[in-house]
């Protein structure tokens, strides 16, 4: 057993026992776990279903947070491609919608996926539901895929935390972009290469993204960032199966994330005492709830 400790040592391993990324982790999984490999999918298919439920029900609901400020933004947009208005394609349309239906799942405490964080977790799932539905593939694609995902993630938590706190939404967005354009290389069966270069991509181009939730709450801008990281995650995967490749490999890219994450001030990590959340209306909005919450107390 193998518990790799970076993404060259995994791909090298893969490439000498001629295996996708996915069957290196779940065998990895099975030999951790002491369960057969057939038990490790099927937890999988758990997260799965779980992600294709706050989907369903984000879709249905319009209802907003206890803060207001967020909840129908899904919605909006349903409302539109409905009237057969749109810039983007059907699958396009319905990453988008599939990326707010579940991050406003998550703001009205319904049941999410942690992918890799509650703050991020629309991505994940809008990337590979929708494009699964698309190109038709099966639940058997789709958990390669998500072990694909995953096997990114936990590679990147070997050296940088995954949260806003300590790195920037580049840890929490940034990194499930880099999971979903894995995962989505995956789905059409790219080269391990492919879907290491994927991840590098997107995770280079969204480098030093601050986090700075407006009222310290997960909805201003994450939400709205969910759904367009989704689309920067199949940007990079569509790159990646072009052939253009990062110049900088994944593994040093994690590493620069770290410095840069180090480098941030606390203020732009989670605090909410700077970026978007100090500015006159993020202050504003601030000063509105507390006198709202205070009031009820």
């Amino acid at each position: 057993m193998i518990n790799y400790k970076d993404f060259q040592e995994l791909f090298e391993d893969a490439a000498s026992k001629n295996k996708k990324i996915y069957q290196m982790s779940e065998q990895r999984e099975a030999d951790i776990t002491e369960i057969s490999v057939k038990e490790v999918r099927e937890k999988v298919k758990i997260n799965l279903n779980a992600m294709k439920e706050a989907i369903k029900q984000g879709l249905k609901s319009k209802e907003k947070s206890m803060s207001g400020m967020c909840g129908d933004d899904c919605a909006k947009l349903l409302e539109r491609y409905k009237g057969g208005n749109s810039l983007f394609s059907k699958t396009y349309q319905k990453v988008l919608t599939y990326a707010f239906a579940t991050i406003e799942q998550n703001l009205r405490m319904g049941k999410i996926v942690a992918c890799p964080t509650a703050g991020s977790c629309g991505i994940v799932p809008a990337v590979l539901i929708a494009m699964a539905e698309s190109c038709d593939a099966d639940d058997e694609s789709l958990v390669n895929s998500l072990i694909t995902a995953g096997t990114i993630g936990q590679l990147v938590s070997n050296k940088l935390a995954l949260a806003g706190a300590v790195a920037g939404c580049q840890s929490e967005c940034g990194v499930a972009a880099a999971m979903a354009a894995g995962g989505l290389v995956q789905m059409y069966d790219g080269t391990n290469e492919q879907i290491l270069n994927a991840a590098a991509l997107a995770l280079k181009n969204i480098m030093g993204l601050i986090c700075d939730p407006v009222a310290g709450l997960v909805e201003v801008p994450c939400v709205k960032r969910n759904a367009f990281l989704a689309i920067h995650a199949i940007t990079a995967a569509e790159l990646a199966f072009a052939g253009i490749k990062s110049v900088i490999p994944i593994d040093e890219i994690v590493d620069a994330m770290k410095q840069v994450g180090e480098l941030m001030s606390s203020k732009l990590k989670e605090s909410s005492e700077a970026g978007l959340a100090t500015t006159k209306t993020g202050i504003e909005i601030s000063q509105k709830l507390a006198q709202k919450w205070c009031s009820k107390d």
